[in-house]
């Protein structure tokens, strides 16, 4: 990774004014102090690269408009997303030996909206103007307000949406030899009979081992399959008002997700193995999968099966959609919230959530984590492709193609996020693991019974009956109730 960081000091001057002036007349007279600087603590969960990308941004805000105005700021990572949720949570309930909270948090808009209704968050409303705030993207921006009351909680500042990556060298052939073609990929239904048709092609692979064909297809978030599959089909699934969720369950609606997922699932057609799909496909379980854009980071190089090692090169196209449903994507990817605290404190918060998404700062990030820009000028891949060229920076292909995909694309996506409500994190909890569980201990009973010589079609007909599905949904709907109460 090279970097070539140019430091202009009249330039970073000209930017300090700029942002000294942001928010609204009444906060235009927040004074800070140079030689008696305010520091700044942000949690994320930043690791690796993207990590190393943060602390070198931070440091170099500190050099300059940090310098300039009297803001010091120290990243911490505190590991992973959940474990980034649990030091929020054990700070705000103020659990014995939990640390205090910090000044600026990554966070996603659950965890959040619960943070601000028992310590309460700064209004970031009266340090943006109502024109700096229209730069952004609007859906990432409409996000951040909660309750109604005109008060932004939670500040873009790197977004993801879904991508569908494949193992290219291992399609190859395939598609060679059977006909398959990506587009077939479009839908979650051509999706479902390219994958009937790689299990059929791996099984007659070995004519003396019956019922050994391989799966084709794996997701990494349940959640946002059901969240998003209901959207483009014209239903939300968590319909809020003020607060108030109506859960949205229409039983037919549900059952083409199902179908969609389970059902292929337990025919082998689909598999989950490893903690993520990315996981799958470096084992040669999988060949295709669903994942954040982010998660290209992680696409394997290499098959690195039981018995062979080769390298892979890899195709990103768009997510498959349900067929004749709207083009809607996820809208994923943690931003920043500012504990509430005193005017100093919160006025440099957003001084430095303002340079770090200024266009070039903010693509110098983009570049090392594949998240997405937030401000609309930098959705481009004309953006992209300048900052690569004026700083040096030897992007990851695979991320590098995510981003052209989307940014390519950028204008006529709609993405979209439920609102928020009282206990959205543990409804999501039931849409990630209630089916995908089931899923896992019934393949795992299937392939008992076809060990012991069942025949697989046979094995599978009890768990994909109208009878099996009615079950599944009432329980699943009771647990979603549960969930919400």
């Amino acid at each position: 990774m090279k970097k070539r960081i140019l430091i202009n000091m009249l330039a970073f001057s000209m930017l300090a004014g700029t942002l000294t002036g942001c928010g609204n007349a009444g906060q235009k007279g927040v004074k800070l102090d140079p030689n008696n600087p305010i520091s700044l603590t942000i949690w994320h969960y930043y690791n690796g690269i993207p990590q190393a990308a943060f602390d070198a941004l931070t440091e170099e805000f500190n050099a300059t408009v940090g310098k300039e105005q009297g803001i010091y700021v120290k990243g911490y990572s505190q590991g992973s997303v959940a474990d980034l949720e649990k030091a929020i949570t054990d700070a705000v309930d103020g659990v014995v030996g939990a640390e205090e909270m910090p000044d600026i948090f990554s966070s996603y808009a659950d965890t959040a909206y619960a943070t601000q209704k028992k310590v309460g968050l700064a209004d970031l409303t009266k340090y943006f103007t109502e024109d700096e705030l229209a730069a952004y993207v609007d859906s990432y921006v409409e996000e951040g307000y909660f309750n109604n009351d005109g008060a932004l909680y939670l500040f873009p500042v790197a977004k993801s949406t879904e991508i569908m990556m494949i193992n290219k060298t291992d399609w190859e052939p395939f598609a060679e030899q059977t006909g398959a073609e990506v587009e077939d990929l479009n839908t979650m239904e051509g999706v479902i009979k390219v994958a009937k048709l790689y299990y059929e092609w791996t099984d007659a692979q070995t004519p003396d081992v019956p019922d050994d064909g391989k799966a084709f297809y794996g997701r990494d978030s349940m959640s946002n399959y059901f969240i998003i599959g209901m959207k483009q089909m014209g239903t939300d699934l968590f319909e809020v008002n003020n607060g108030n969720v109506t859960l949205n369950t229409d039983k037919d609606k549900i059952r083409r997700l199902w179908d969609n997922y389970y059902v292929p699932y337990m025919k082998g057609y689909f598999a989950a193995f490893g903690k993520f799909r990315s996981d799958d496909v470096k084992t040669g379980d999988i060949l295709a999968y669903t994942g954040s854009a982010a998660s290209s980071m992680y696409f394997p190089d290499n098959v690195e099966g039981d018995n062979d090692v080769y390298p892979i090169d890899f195709i990103v196209c768009d997510v498959p959609i349900m067929d004749g449903g709207e083009h809607y994507k996820v809208q994923q990817g943690a931003g920043m919230a500012v504990t509430k605290s005193d005017e100093q404190h919160e006025y440099a918060a957003s001084v430095f959530l303002k340079w770090f998404t200024q266009k070039e700062e903010n693509l110098r990030f983009v570049c090392e984590s594949a998240y997405l820009p937030v401000l609309k000028e930098s959705n481009t891949v004309e953006a992209l492709d300048k900052v690569i060229e004026d700083n040096a920076i030897e992007i990851n292909p695979k991320a590098y193609a995510c981003l052209e995909s989307t940014m390519n694309h950028f204008d006529d996506i709609t993405f979209y996020t439920s609102a928020c409500f009282d206990n959205g994190y543990s409804a999501r909890k039931v849409l990630d693991y209630n089916l995908s569980d089931k899923a896992q201990a019934d393949k795992e009973a299937v392939e008992l019974a076809v060990s012991a010589g069942t025949p697989r079609e046979e094995a599978v007909a009890p768990y994909i009956t109208d009878e099996a599905f009615d079950a599944w949904y009432d329980s699943f709907c009771q647990a979603l109730n549960d969930a919400v109460k």
